[in-house]
């Protein structure tokens, strides 16, 4: 169904707006992109990204505008995680089936190509221009220098607020009647570190693996660069014995590392170096409902929904957001009202459902990968998910590499667990793990459920 053409604005140049604004200029509407930065095109990266795992959500919603091709070639595809455990040797575990990957990509380098794309499609920007209000029945966003200053105003039919975490959109929304909001910081921080290539440019460590260094309550992980270096994050928490707060001199970073990271020995001084100079983040899980404002503003991607980054999910589950709203505006054509109250009760369940897996996968990736007892119920469920692939399908395949509602996986991944928690507890399992006791067994508690 085709629509009006209307003036449109999005506040935010992150990923989320600029691939809403290719969306929609491509719809025949006009677009102009607000955002107080500067054109990320023209600085230096911060120091507060953890490099992005695209996967087949976000690919789905990139294919859909056919620019997953270009993205593709600023992306390296993630076949296995490398487990660094302390004191035994790297060991690999498979993301899915053969061919399956995440995508490591630069959060600095998509940005940029994003905004590229979103330009060359005739999208209009506005950076270094701080949206500090909007008056929400009728469109119109108020800018300035700042907050007590003097505003320009502008007259739009439709706002969308894709403004991070901290959205002033969702803000404005917040003061009205009836609003749920909540925001829920964990006590983990985080900071980008760097492993840099080798001399000749390749990779130090196995380049199409995903590292982790599981630690309990803390990790390392190192995701791959186009040249040859690693994006790395320490997880860590705030306060404590082993903690930011504890860590306060050059010594006591290397020695901090020399501990528990003896593999990355090496690179112990741009390690160290990063540590001071790049900020410790914090990581917050953002609720908020409704994400719309009669037939004038919406919500997208982190103002609607923000959420640990430990399932890798953020960008998708943003992505797929903008692949909804479109799927609602060719059924809809002019009615935004009912296109905005589809959207937000499509997607409301499923962003709370990957906020929760993605909480529990930081407990999974930190301490689990190194619990023989969990690595051998995942070995008993992919042997029994390839004998039987229509019965059994990972709660982490259903999520990453299928477009399955967030919240069936959740709910099938629990009952999954359910069923495993039995089988562990079959005596001797270590021994007949692959056994057609196991399978039959299995097999007849799902024939319960």
């Amino acid at each position: 169904m085709t629509q009006t053409p209307k003036d449109i604005a999005v506040v935010g140049s992150g990923l989320i707006g600029s691939l809403l604004a290719i969306y929609l200029k491509r719809s025949g509407h006009e677009v102009t992109v607000f955002d107080r930065r500067p054109d990320i095109r023209t600085i230096e990266f911060s120091g507060r990204s953890i490099n992005l795992a695209l996967s087949d959500r976000g690919w789905k919603t990139l294919h859909k505008v056919g620019i997953e091709k270009e993205i593709k070639k600023i992306a390296i595809p993630l076949f296995k995680r490398a487990m660094h455990v302390d004191g035994k040797p790297i060991y690999y575990q498979n993301y899915g089936k053969e061919g399956e990957a995440i995508w490591s990509i630069s959060r600095g380098l998509l940005n940029r190509k994003m905004i590229d794309l979103a330009e060359n499609t005739g999208v209009n920007f506005r950076f270094n221009e701080r949206v500090w209000d909007i008056d929400l029945p009728d469109a119109i966003l108020y800018t300035g220098e700042t907050e007590k200053g003097e505003w320009k105003a502008y007259d739009y039919d439709l706002v969308f607020g894709c403004d991070g975490a901290f959205s002033r959109i969702r803000h404005k929304m917040q003061r009205r009647s009836r609003f749920d909001y909540s925001q829920n910081f964990i006590d983990i921080g985080y900071k980008e570190l760097t492993i840099p290539a080798n001399d000749d440019g390749t990779h130090k460590l196995e380049k199409n693996s995903f590292h982790i260094w599981p630690r309990g309550n803390f990790m390392f992980i190192a995701m791959p660069n186009l040249d040859g270096s690693f994006t790395s994050t320490l997880f860590l928490p705030f306060e404590g014995d082993i903690s930011f707060e504890s860590i306060k001199t050059k010594s006591q970073a290397k020695a901090f590392f020399k501990t528990y990271f003896p593999d990355v020995i090496n690179e112990m001084d741009s390690l160290t170096e990063d540590f001071f100079k790049n900020p410790t983040s914090a990581m917050v899980t953002m609720k908020c409902y409704p994400w719309t404002y009669w037939d004038k503003v919406a919500l997208v991607g982190d103002s609607a929904h923000a959420i640990v980054p430990f399932y890798g999910q953020g960008m998708n589950a943003g992505f797929e957001d903008i692949y909804i709203l479109n799927e609602l505006i060719s059924k809809y054509g002019d009615d935004w009202e009912h296109i905005f109250e589809e959207y937000q009760k499509e997607r409301k369940p499923n962003a709370d459902a990957i906020a929760e897996l993605s909480y529990r996968n930081f407990v999974e990736m930190s301490s689990k990968t190194a619990d023989p007892c969990f690595l051998l119920q995942k070995k008993i469920e992919k042997h029994f998910a390839k004998n039987n692939p229509g019965k059994w399908i990972p709660v982490y395949s259903r999520v990453t590499f299928s477009d399955q509602p967030y919240a069936d996986a959740l709910a099938i991944g629990d009952e999954q667990e359910k069923i495993m928690q039995q089988i562990m507890r079959i005596q001797n399992i270590e021994a007949k793990w692959d056994s057609l006791e196991v399978e039959e067994k299995m097999l007849e508690l799902l024939d319960k459920n």
